[in-house]
Order: structure tokens, then C-alpha cells, then sequence
């Protein structure tokens, strides 16, 4: 049989607390909220917070690869980069092999203002393996690899 035939069991049968893509958003919204209160203090926004997160390990990205790095809706993103942008939280620069492509950088001001994100998002996220075993974190996470890897339709 075919995936696109195969029969699945019911939601119903499998039970929320067993469906995986169910138990993802949970932990992710609570995660988000967690930070939330920090983010504000901050001035920051979740699209902002993403931006200058993977700016802080990804030098220069093209917008477009911003976009996938942050999980943000390309038009959410620009709006996140134009008030980064007036913050002087980032700037922006022409590709050197494409002048139509922008490239997006963290300035010193935006890496000071993740940095005094970051110690509350590694708290949150270490309260999400709270009493599991670094063997099964490194397990759950290599899954979790596999599994964008399975329906990831960009190479990043």
C-alpha cells in the first residue's frame, strides 16, 4: 500500500497525548511563552527574537534563507528586519554576487540584546529536559533531526 492510500488510525484512537505533531505545538507554546515576558523586557517580538538568534550562529544569511532558519513568513520577516533595522539591532547589505539579494547581519548592539536573551532561553529549554537523561535528550534531538530532514523542503 501506498502512503497516500495507507489507512491511518483515527485521531480519536490514537488520543491526543499520542500524536506527536500535537505534543510539538504544546511544548513549543509553552516554550514561547515562557521567554515571552524576557523577549518583552527587550523589546523583542518571537519573529525578533528568531532573527537575532540564528544571526547570532549564522553569519549573513540571504533573506530568503532567513526566512526558513526562522520559521517567519518572508512578509512577517521584513517587517521584523525594517523595526530591527531602525533598532540598530541588524543591517542589511547587498550580496556581493547579486546585488538584488540582501544579506542580513547582527550589529554589535543586536548581539548584546540576544545575549541578554539567551541565558532565558537556555533555562527554558533545559526546563524542557528537566529529569531526562542526556543519553535520551541526544536521542529525542537526533530524532527530531530526521524528522525535518523527512519533510524539509529547503537544504537548511
Amino acid at each position: 500500500m501506498s502512503e497516500d492510500t495507507e489507512t491511518h488510525a483515527r485521531l480519536g484512537e490514537i488520543g491526543l497525548t499520542n500524536f506527536a505533531p500535537y505534543l510539538m505545538n504544546r511544548i513549543m507554546g509553552r516554550y514561547n511563552a515562557m521567554i515571552r515576558e524576557e523577549m518583552a523586557d527587550v523589546g523583542l517580538t518571537t519573529p525578533k527574537m528568531r532573527t537575532l538568534a540564528v544571526l547570532s550562529v549564522v553569519e549573513g544569511p540571504l533573506i530568503r534563507e532567513l526566512a526558513v532558519y526562522t520559521v517567519v513568513e518572508q512578509s512577517t520577516l521584513s517587517r521584523a528586519l525594517d523595526q530591527l533595522q531602525t533598532e540598530g539591532l541588524i543591517r542589511r547589505e547587498a550580496d556581493a554576487s547579486d546585488s538584488r539579494a540582501v544579506r542580513v547581519f547582527l550589529t554589535d548592539a543586536g548581539r548584546a540584546t540576544f545575549e541578554t536573551l539567551w541565558p532565558h532561553m537556555a533555562a527554558s529549554a533545559a526546563r524542557l529536559f528537566k529529569g531526562i537523561p542526556d543519553e535520551e535528550q541526544r536521542a529525542f534531538v537526533a530524532t527530531l533531526q530526521k524528522m525535518l530532514t523527512n519533510i524539509r523542503k529547503h537544504e537548511i
